[in-house]
């Protein structure tokens, strides 16, 4: 039998994929907000595609702070907007 693959949502865009094709954005214990690159750390956590574009979507529809059941300050989008380009 085949290997079930995961599957998330991508926030931004509404596209399903592959958890290894997603970045995780990850709203810890103490509130605060980061990029879960292994995505194994605890926390509530919401995915994104890979590209700065589906990150701006997600600031857009406030898709990240549905899923983060959080509001999220500007700030954290400008420092998420640099560790995407970094990824990029």
């Amino acid at each position: 039998m085949a290997k079930k693959i995961p599957l998330r949502q991508c926030v931004g865009c509404s596209e399903m994929k592959s958890k290894k094709e997603m970045m995780r954005v990850l709203k810890t214990a103490e509130g605060s907000i980061v990029l879960d690159k292994t995505g194994r750390k605890n926390g509530r956590g919401a995915y994104l595609c890979m590209t700065s574009e589906c990150l701006k979507r997600a600031r857009k529809n406030k898709g990240l702070e549905r899923s983060l059941k959080m509001s999220i300050p500007d700030e954290v989008y400008e420092s998420l907007e640099k560790e995407f380009e970094e990824n990029e």
